[in-house]
């Protein structure tokens, strides 16, 4: 008989991974920016006398250029730019692509994008222009490109699952070599082997889709695979697929031959010494060559991601590699234990307290390891570790291993309530086995145990036996009080492993706060004195002539600069309640100059409520802004009120 919770396992561990996958899709369609944009030569929103040879990207960090890396587009919206990008004096954080003789005066519009040293995609726009500026086709928003939505959720998830065919794997071999083989320890290992495999040739094949901002369709562009395979990280997922297939033939060693090794006695062919030797030399060879693999998958990712780029690469990386190797010896040892534990199989009191000293040690290599890539990614500021997404995923990881230490005490306690084997709970297991064995399974008559000439009902009989004594065992193993509370508490911290590992996972795609602070920091600076103004703020009464036409809008331009800044459309009823339109569009023009209408991309935050961020104005002047509401099908009225920009 199930008990109330064991019966509830698979159903819990899948709400669990449901909610946080659900976390995990959130902020599909945009990327954090890794290796961000310092400063271009011409610069953002400048005006130069005479047309540059060639335009110059420096980023914070190195990136990997592809052929269409820069785009330079004239006010027509084509491309004016010619041959490769290239990285500046070899330097790998810096990007510059040669322009087209002879290209004439007007605002130009420079479209990047690469893939940062850490193997994120990061994209944006800027404009500059020649001679003086004009009106272009090309707005910056529609030049930048982004994440496909459907892509970046499926990429998410296969970086997910990645991790926890890793887990699986590692933990699952480690627990069946030092600790207890068994059929379903077996099978946990060979899920986390199909799980790794399946989800590493999704990503390289999603790969050049993700980087590229293509969407789905992209996928089977071959075109793309080869670009990717010629990167660092497209060459990480191919290593790791070579790998896998020794990882398969370690599998076959551990659960066939070596397993078999297990079961010889003396008689059958050779002593129980020559056994035994035997047994040792392949399990010395296991565990090297096994130690090779998993380190190897462990540095695929080490070798791709955050700890190849920043401070002390050369120490990050063995590090990272270290700390992968623990959290899959500990994460996946407990999949290995709750699946023995469930699966009602004698498990003796010195194999669970193994586990439980590997576990405790692999837990001192997180937290020895978890500091120095803590220090490495946030230092040592408080600010940063609660003002950046990463220190605020970090702190949330910090806190799950907490509750995982607190839920693993109470497991060292039953561990050490545990019946012996032979004794206790155990005993009682082994001696109704014995007895189901002497007297048949209960419920079957006995004329209609003995043997029989029907091949069909003699396998219908075995099925039912098997039944029986399936649920006999099961009820043995929950009236075992030691063995039941150690298996939910190990329930308890698998269930806690599997929100670490959608954190991990959303950690590894977020920007690290050392670089999202230097940003900020940087981006505060460069705008300090343009920005002493503050915004600019004005209000337009409308009146479409319909039904409930009739309200205010306040528009904020913030800063009130050139460059880029952020446009915010408040509308309210003459009551002073926010109110919502069918359509509300605002464009800005610059009529001395003839520049513009530049027409913001104003999305809905709330009721009443737009804003459009990234709005670039090229020059500072007075310029014309223009507000059209609509309120019904055919009620619509334009307000235009005088801006001044800085």
């Amino acid at each position: 008989m199930k008990t109330p919770i064991t019966g509830r396992v698979p159903s819990l561990l899948a709400a669990v991974l449901a909610a946080l996958l659900c976390t995990l899709t959130l902020g599909a369609g945009t990327a954090s920016a890794h290796a961000a944009l310092t400063s271009t030569d011409p610069a953002d929103g400048s005006v130069v006398p005479s047309a540059p040879q060639r335009v110059e990207l420096t980023f914070s960090e190195g990136v990997l250029l592809s052929a269409d890396s820069v785009r330079v587009l004239d006010p027509r919206g084509e491309r004016v730019d010619e041959g490769r990008p290239q990285h500046v004096d070899g330097r790998s954080e810096s990007a510059a692509v040669t322009l087209r003789g002879g290209i004439g005066d007007g605002t130009y519009t420079v479209a990047w994008q690469a893939v940062s040293a850490d193997s994120h995609p990061v994209a944006g726009a800027f404009t500059f222009s020649v001679g003086a500026p004009s009106k272009t086709v090309v707005t910056v928003r529609s030049a930048a490109t982004t994440i496909d939505p459907a892509v970046d959720t499926f990429y998410g998830a296969g970086r997910l699952a990645a991790y926890a065919g890793f887990v699986l794997l590692v933990g699952g071999c480690v627990f069946a070599g030092v600790c207890r083989s068994s059929r379903p320890v077996q099978r946990i290992a060979v899920a986390g082997w199909v799980t790794l495999f399946v989800s590493t040739t999704a990503l390289l094949l999603l790969r050049g889709a993700y980087t590229s901002g293509k969407g789905l369709g992209s996928v089977p562009d071959l075109s793309l695979l080869g670009d990717v395979l010629a990167t660092k990280p497209g060459a990480a997922l191919l290593s790791r697929l070579l790998l896998l297939s020794a990882a398969a033939v370690f599998l076959a060693v551990l659960f066939g031959s070596y397993a078999r090794e297990g079961d010889d006695r003396p008689g059958e062919g050779r002593s129980r010494e020559d056994a035994d030797a035997a047994r040792r030399n392949v399990a010395y060879g296991l565990g090297i060559g096994g130690f090779v693999v998993a380190a190897g998958l462990a540095a695929t990712w080490a070798m791709a991601e955050h700890a190849s780029a920043g401070i002390q690469p050369w120490l990050a990386m063995p590090v990272d590699v270290a700390h992968l190797l623990a959290a899959a010896v500990w994460l996946g040892g407990l999949a290995g234990l709750l699946a023995v534990l469930r699966s009602g199989e004698a498990i003796r009191r010195p194999a669970v307290e193994r586990f439980s000293r590997l576990a405790f040690a692999s837990v001192c290599v997180l937290v020895a390891t978890g500091l120095y890539q803590s220090w490495r990614q946030v230092g040592f500021s408080w600010s940063t570790l609660t003002g950046t997404e990463y220190g605020r995923w970090l702190l949330l990881k910090v806190a799950l291993v907490a509750v995982m230490l607190a839920v693993a005490f109470f497991s060292r306690r039953w561990t050490g309530r545990l019946a012996d084997g032979g004794t206790g709970g155990q005993a009682s297991g082994a001696a109704g086995t014995a007895a189901r064995r002497t007297r048949g399974p209960v419920g079957v008559p006995a004329a209609a145990r003995t043997a029989t000439a029907d091949p069909v009902r003699a396998a219908q009989l075995a099925r039912q036996r098997a039944a029986v004594e399936k649920a006999t065992g099961l009820r043995e193993r929950d009236a075992d009080a030691d063995r039941s509370g150690l298996r939910r508490s190990v329930l308890a911290e698998t269930a806690v492993a599997v929100a670490l590992l959608v954190v991990t996972t959303l950690l590894t795609g977020t920007q690290p706060g050392r670089a999202e602070a230097g940003q900020k920091r940087a981006a505060g600076a460069a705008g300090a004195a343009p920005s002493a103004a503050g915004p600019a703020e004005v209000r337009l009464a409308y009146d479409t002539g319909g039904t409930n036409g009739r309200g205010t809008a306040r528009v904020t331009v913030d800063p009130a600069r050139s460059g880029a800044t952020t446009v915010s459309v408040t509308l309210t009823d003459p009551s002073g309640r926010p109110v919502d339109v069918p359509e509300l569009t605002l464009a800005m023009t610059e009529t001395t100059q003839r520049i513009g209408p530049l027409r913001a991309a104003l999305v809905r935050q709330s009721v009443g409520r737009w804003q459009a961020t990234g709005f670039r104005l090229p020059m500072a002047g007075d310029w014309q802004l223009s507000l059209t509401v609509r309120t019904s099908d055919i009620d619509q009225v334009t307000e235009i009120e005088s801006v001044k920009i800085n």
